[in-house]
């Protein structure tokens, strides 16, 4: 019913399912995906709607720096290759999620939603980061600002995605995908991901921080709180730049 979305339970079972695959040598290959018909969504505004209700703040920064920051990282530096297979709707953050895997493969009913622009916050979760390298600075303001929904074809031509399934055999061709990514040369694979990473962990590293901070400031503002509350009511929110 929330699509996937994330909160404090869903963060502690995955960082504990990532530790635990680090440390399996028979498991070679990780899979990340959803169940239903959503890969994620970000954030469960669920989770935070009485104290919106209540009219308090929250520390948007500091929930980055306990999580997201945390899972996306954990998957970057899991010497194991990671799949996104986004099987439905990625927002928000579940798109900084998929991006940070070293394979994205999409069904060809996924859905990419940026969202962030519709409660007032910041794309967080290395989009800032990699969005502009990915697309370009110009299609990520476009983006944000009309909050369209990209088809798995789109995401796939502006390369968010590198390869998409027919629905129907989805879960099918990604086994196989994962079957022979798992008989290939995993020491290779994992001293691969290390170069890559070398090469910009550091950057990415200082962008999520830098997204906190963002992610505070904004959080603290009145559109963003009008933003969920217009969620949470269901009706078009009405911003006043403040």
């Amino acid at each position: 019913e929330v699509l996937n979305a994330l909160d404090a339970e869903h963060f502690a079972q995955i960082f504990k399912a990532l530790d635990e695959v680090a440390k399996d040598q028979a498991v070679k290959v990780v899979i990340l995906t959803g169940v239903g018909r959503a890969f994620c969504v970000g954030a469960d505004l669920g989770e935070l709607r009485k104290y919106y209700e209540r009219g308090e703040k929250i520390n948007h920064g500091d929930i980055l720096r306990e999580r997201y920051n945390k899972l996306v990282l954990k998957i970057r530096t899991l010497e194991k290759p990671v799949i996104a297979a986004i099987n439905g709707v990625a927002a928000g953050a579940g798109i900084g999620i998929a991006l940070m895997c070293d394979l994205r493969v999409a069904s060809d009913q996924a859905k990419f939603i940026l969202a962030f622009g519709r409660v007032g916050l910041v794309p967080d979760s290395g989009l800032t980061y990699l969005l502009p390298r990915l697309i370009g600075h110009g299609r990520v303001f476009q983006w944000y600002v009309d909050n369209n929904e990209l088809s798995a074809a789109e995401a796939q031509r502006l390369g968010l995605v590198d390869i998409v399934y027919s629905h129907e055999d989805f879960e099918k061709r990604v086994e196989e995908l994962a079957y022979k990514i798992a008989n290939g040369p995993l020491k290779a694979f994992a001293l691969l991901k290390r170069a890559i990473n070398r090469f910009y962990l550091g950057e990415l590293v200082e962008a999520l921080e830098y997204e906190a901070f963002l992610q505070e400031v904004a959080g603290y503002t009145e559109d963003h709180y009008e933003g969920v509350m217009a969620f949470i009511q269901k009706r078009q929110p009405k911003f006043k730049g403040n």
